[in-house]
C-alpha cells in the first residue's frame, strides 16, 4: 500500500473515540498501517476524549458521532475551543445529510461511513494532516506578530513611563499592554496612575476588579 507523504519531525499523534470496542479496535489496527501515526489515546464516550485531549493534545481526532454522555460533535465543539489546531474526523454508522451539514459547520474536515476501508482511512487522515499543519504556521505566524506588537507596545510604554505621559496616547498604549493576561504588573500600576490624573473613575474602578482577579 503506498503511503501519504507525511514529511514530519514527528509522527502524526491520533485520539480515537468509539463506543463499541470492536469499532475501536479495527480502527486502531488500521491506523496502525500507515507511517509516521501512533495511537496516543483511546475513549469510549465523548466525554473522555475532551479529557484525553486536554491530556494528550492529538494532531487528529477520530470521533464516532453517536456515543454515550457525549456525541462526536458536542466533543469536537468542545476540544477545538482549548485547540483550535486539531482535526477532526467524524465517524458515523449511516450517512445523515443534517449530521454532514453540522459537521462541516463546526469545522470537521473528514466524514467517514462505517464500515470504512483502511485506503479511506488513510485518505482522510493525509486529508485532515495537511488541514492540521496549515492551521498549526498560521497560529505559529499569528503568536509571532503578537509577540512583535507587544514588544513593540513595551518599548513605548518604557519610554512614555520615563517621560510621565498621561496624554490619550500614552493611555492607549498602556490599555492595549492591559488586555494581555499576562501584563507586567508596572504596566497596570502605570495605567491605573494614568486614570487617576485624568479622572477617569470607571476605568480605574475595572481595572481594579481586573486587577484582584488576577491576584486570586
Amino acid at each position: 500500500m503506498s503511503q501519504p507523504d507525511m514529511t514530519h519531525k514527528r509522527k502524526l499523534r491520533v485520539l480515537i473515540a468509539d463506543d463499541v470496542q470492536e469499532t475501536r479496535r479495527n480502527t486502531r489496527l488500521m491506523l496502525a498501517t500507515i507511517d509516521d501515526v501512533e495511537v496516543v489515546a483511546i475513549a469510549s464516550n465523548g466525554v473522555q476524549a475532551v479529557q484525553m485531549a486536554k491530556e494528550y493534545h492529538p494532531d487528529i481526532v477520530l470521533l464516532d458521532i453517536n456515543m454515550p454522555e457525549m456525541d462526536g460533535l458536542t466533543a469536537y465543539r468542545e476540544i477545538n475551543k482549548i485547540y483550535p489546531d486539531i482535526g477532526c474526523i467524524i465517524i458515523s454508522a449511516e450517512k445523515d445529510t443534517i449530521a454532514l451539514r453540522t459537521a462541516i459547520s463546526i469545522g470537521v474536515q473528514e466524514y467517514l461511513i462505517k464500515p470504512f476501508t483502511v485506503d479511506e482511512l488513510e485518505t482522510a487522515v493525509a486529508h485532515v494532516h495537511d488541514h492540521v499543519e496549515q492551521v498549526q504556521k498560521k497560529l505559529a505566524q499569528t503568536a509571532q506578530l503578537q509577540k512583535q506588537r507587544e514588544a513593540y507596545l513595551a518599548q513605548l510604554a518604557t519610554e512614555y513611563s520615563k517621560n510621565r505621559r498621561t496624554d490619550d496616547q500614552a493611555m492607549d498604549v498602556f490599555e492595549q499592554l492591559a488586555e494581555n493576561p499576562n501584563c507586567e504588573p508596572r504596566w497596570l500600576q502605570t495605567l491605573a496612575m494614568i486614570y487617576v490624573v485624568r479622572q477617569k473613575w470607571g476605568k480605574l474602578k475595572a481595572l481594579a476588579e481586573k486587577i484582584e482577579q488576577k491576584n486570586k
